[in-house]
């Protein structure tokens, strides 16, 4: 019995300590971890590309909001109208007149939906473009400075970050890696935009 005893414990060291050879070494001390955090949203409309992308976006749509704008014009025009005119129309004419109102209305809220719609999709492909060049600086930048993590403090649900300091937003930094290997010049500023000199 004494040697059975005996035998299982060997066997339990014998298996402990080949476990524990086999068992890797111990991590030498890792380094703290370093975090920083951007604000990738803005990162992106503040990019010399962002910013030229949807600039060209709104012109590209400009003549649709005036369509929608002549429409709108339109309708009101006709709603004063039916108004000014009203006692002297017949029933009608009236009627005629208030379905004509209602039928123009319609298109215009269905062309106002499409618009829209359209415009959010395209600024959706553009934002979603962007961000995949802008991630590739983003970790080429965050691996050369020795980040361990980046968070993004910019997101409307959910978000991640309480607390950062001034020195922890990588967002300009970013957003100024980016322009440089894009290569894309700033717009330029419009004149008129600038405040007046105070003497």
């Amino acid at each position: 019995m004494k040697r059975s005893l005996a035998l299982a414990f060997t066997l339990v060291l014998g298996l402990a300590l080949s476990i524990a050879a086999q068992a890797p070494a111990a991590p030498a001390a890792a380094k703290p971890a370093k975090v920083a955090v951007i604000f990738l949203q803005a990162a992106l409309g503040q990019t010399n590309e962002g910013q030229r992308s949807y600039a060209d976006l709104k012109r590209k749509y400009e003549p649709k909001q005036l369509q929608l704008n002549k429409l709108t014009d339109e309708i009101e025009s006709l709603q004063k109208e039916l108004l000014a005119q009203g006692g002297t129309l017949t029933n009608a004419e009236r009627a005629s007149r208030t379905k004509a109102i209602e039928d123009k209305k319609k298109r215009a809220q269905r062309f106002a939906e499409d618009t829209q719609n359209d415009f959010q999709r395209e600024m959706q492909e553009l934002s979603s473009g962007l961000a995949t060049k802008v991630y590739r600086v983003l970790v080429a930048y965050a691996r050369q400075h020795g980040y361990t993590l980046v968070l993004d403090g910019g997101r409307q649900q959910d978000p991640l970050v309480l607390f950062l300091t001034p020195v922890t937003d990588i967002t300009k930094a970013i957003v100024d890696a980016y322009n440089l290997r894009s290569n894309l010049p700033a717009l330029p500023v419009n004149p008129a935009a600038k405040p007046p000199v105070k003497h």
